[in-house]
């Protein structure tokens, strides 16, 4: 599984994009993508989620096949 760190980075790029005209069309402060593309855990989901719906992706719960009972 992709980082999203990696996964916004480069899909960023891909659009040709600084990290501050991404996040101005993203709707969230470049410190918001900055953190992201950065690694950083302690993330507000709502403004990743933002940063996630310019790829048509968002951050939800799923199940996970390895969790022990």
């Amino acid at each position: 599984m992709k980082k999203l760190s990696a996964f916004v980075k480069e899909r960023r790029k891909k659009v040709n994009l600084t990290q501050e005209e991404f996040a101005e069309r993203a709707g969230v402060a470049l410190t918001v993508v900055r953190k992201i593309e950065q690694g950083k855990t302690n993330m507000n989901l709502d403004k990743v989620n933002l940063v996630l719906r310019m790829f048509g992706h968002e951050l939800a719960p799923t199940e996970s096949k390895n969790m022990s009972k």
